[in-house]
């Protein structure tokens, strides 16, 4: 009788015990759950904190960076298509979305140590960086911040010719408008942008929404990316980058692939027909699909490099894509 008691509290205790092993490991689930889903922040060199996500599994680790007076929601369309293969991060540069604003000035250099603390604080190694407009300056001086961690590069409709010969009335032209009247003057510089063809509530959130950015922080962004064309820094920082370098392009400028490839590691572009700047946005199944095309050929080259040794450095190339 005495036996039977004690298994049957033996049994007891030990169903206990595996409800309980059972409930730890749900708490557990979905404490890990809650930590993917939420918004994470990380900070910057200057104690400036950047507000970044992460979604889906898989390498290379794909970091999407916005452009000028932007921020992480203009790639929403990017995040479903490849977050099945990939671990993608998207991440608010200071002064944009939900990321500190308490810089007086926004140079490329400082957003690019946005990057680096996002990348470091995620554990990314071997990242390939994608810039939107601006963002392919930014990359730039990430990729240059830590060279050990950046696989590639791809600018999307940005880096069409690093060499360009900005001059100063040019800028000063530029922020004319910007400057008297901020929220009519970046909805002209968006608008201007825009093909006639994108969808009227799109064309009209975008124009909302960059034009409602902090005038200070829009304008001393675009003051810091103009001033390295001036300066000729657009393309100087490209000779200290050793990584392959690619761009998904819309139609609206030119690429001049041989100033680019004078500086750059290596250096081609999928350019889409009839595109315009916000391609990610109202191209989405084509830019993806190019997109991914972009990413293979950058790990494929990279594993090239790896494996043909140091000699191989400084080579370009030689095919460039027209997507109809």
């Amino acid at each position: 009788m005495k036996t039977e008691t004690g298994l049957a509290g033996a049994k007891k205790e030990f169903g206990l015990t595996l409800a309980g092993c059972l409930m730890l490991l749900l708490l557990i689930a979905g404490v890990a759950r809650a930590q993917a889903d939420w918004p994470h922040v990380a900070f910057s060199k200057d104690g400036t904190p950047i507000s970044y996500e992460i979604q889906g599994s898989g390498e290379p680790t794909l970091v999407f960076v916005h452009g000028w007076s932007c921020d992480s929601r203009y790639w929403r369309a990017q995040l479903p298509y490849f977050s099945g293969n990939h671990r993608v991060v998207t991440l608010d540069l200071a002064g944009h979305g939900h990321s500190g604003t308490a810089r007086t000035k926004y140079t490329m250099g400082a957003f690019g140590e946005d990057v680096r603390a996002v990348v470091e604080a995620t554990g990314g190694a071997g990242v390939i960086l994608i810039g939107h407009s601006m963002g392919g300056s930014v990359i730039a001086e990430a990729a240059r911040l830590m060279p050990d961690r950046v696989a590639g590069l791809i600018g999307v409709d940005t880096l069409e010719n690093i060499e360009y010969p900005v001059t100063r009335e040019e800028l000063e032209k530029m922020f004319a408008p910007l400057e008297k009247d901020f929220r009519t003057g970046s909805r002209q510089f968006a608008g201007e942008m825009i093909s006639s063809r994108t969808d009227p509530p799109l064309r009209e959130w975008i124009l909302s929404d960059m034009s409602a950015a902090p005038p200070a922080v829009a304008l001393s962004a675009m003051n810091e990316m103009m001033s390295q064309y001036m300066t000729g820094e657009a393309a100087k920082i490209f000779d200290k980058i050793r990584v392959p370098v690619m761009s998904v392009n819309g139609d609206l400028w030119p690429v001049n692939y041989e100033a680019n490839r004078r500086h750059m590691f290596s250096f081609d572009a999928i350019v889409l027909k009839d595109a315009d700047h916000f391609l990610m946005m109202d191209r989405t199944d084509e830019f993806n699909r190019a997109l991914e095309e972009a990413i293979h050929r950058l790990s494929g080259e990279r594993a090239g490099k790896e494996a043909a040794g140091p000699s191989s450095s400084g080579s370009s190339w030689q095919l460039s894509l027209i997507w109809a």
